[in-house]
């Protein structure tokens, strides 16, 4: 009984394959469009964008060339290409900015080149575009059921680009005087992504490495600079312990305090 079932099967996908070359071959576009309509339906994305990427050249002018060029983003959003669905979702938009599928075009596009964001360290050229697509799909549709996702997905990808700057502020805090004053490019850094992303779930780590790289660099500096650097060391502690008065890194934050108190009393 298996066997016969394998056979039958393979009969099938057979037949199935026949008719998607038939369909490669042909000349009758109504066809054509009708069989990458199913093959998308049936999540055979593969086979619908192939053919509808010589339908939208070929309908073009034509009512079909809209639904066409739209399938097209979506079966290679579908197929896990974000990077070609967002450049045909983008065609989309721009020759039917008020089209039918305009709305969904924009929140694809975005939400394709947010699913491709690639991790912290890597470069973020990705995670910038697909902010940048997030927003003009909220500004463009603010009343869209999608603005939740749209503004949930845009404040994961910031929170990425200032994590991103964390590990470059820590990157010059490790270096230390190395080649230079890598403390105030620490300090430099963490308050430039503390200025631009105010609610960032890293303000409080960028913070308190303001804080440990303004001491350092006091506490490596020539007596003559030593007061005054610390002085600034005591101010930023009373900011950090301000905003994160119950902070777990408390007790670092007061031993760099302590410290520093010795130098701006003397």
């Amino acid at each position: 009984m298996i066997r016969y079932l394998i056979i039958a099967l393979s009969l099938l996908a057979l037949a199935s394959c026949g008719e998607y070359n038939k369909v490669l071959k042909s000349n009758d576009y109504e066809y054509k469009y009708q069989y990458a309509k199913k093959a998308f339906e049936k999540k055979k994305y593969v086979q619908a964008s192939t053919i509808l990427s010589d339908l939208v050249t070929v309908f073009k002018g034509t009512p079909k060339a809209e639904e066409s060029l739209y399938l097209l983003g979506l079966s290679h959003y579908e197929n896990h290409d974000y990077t070609n669905s967002g450049t045909y979702f983008k065609t989309y938009y721009t020759h039917y900015p008020k089209g039918q599928y305009t709305e969904l075009a924009r929140f694809y596009a975005g939400y394709g080149y947010y699913l491709d964001s690639p991790e912290a360290q890597l470069d973020q050229s990705m995670t910038i575009k697909a902010i940048e697509e997030l927003q003009n799909f909220l500004d463009y549709f603010p009343k869209s059921d999608k603005v939740t996702i749209a503004q949930n997905a845009i404040f994961e990808l910031q929170d990425k680009l200032v994590l991103k700057e964390l590990q470059n502020a820590q990157l010059y805090y490790n270096l230390g005087n190395y080649l230079g004053n890598n403390y105030q490019s620490a300090i430099i850094v963490a308050q430039n992504a503390i200025k631009d992303y105010p609610y960032s779930k890293y303000k409080e780590p960028l913070e308190l490495l303001v804080l440990k790289s303004k001491y350092q660099e006091a506490a490596q500096s020539i007596e003559e600079k030593k007061a005054d650097r610390f002085r600034e060391v005591v101010d930023e502690y009373y900011s950090f312990i301000n905003d994160y008065p119950e902070s777990e890194n408390r007790k670092e934050a007061d031993n760099i305090f302590k410290i520093a108190q010795r130098y701006v009393k003397e």
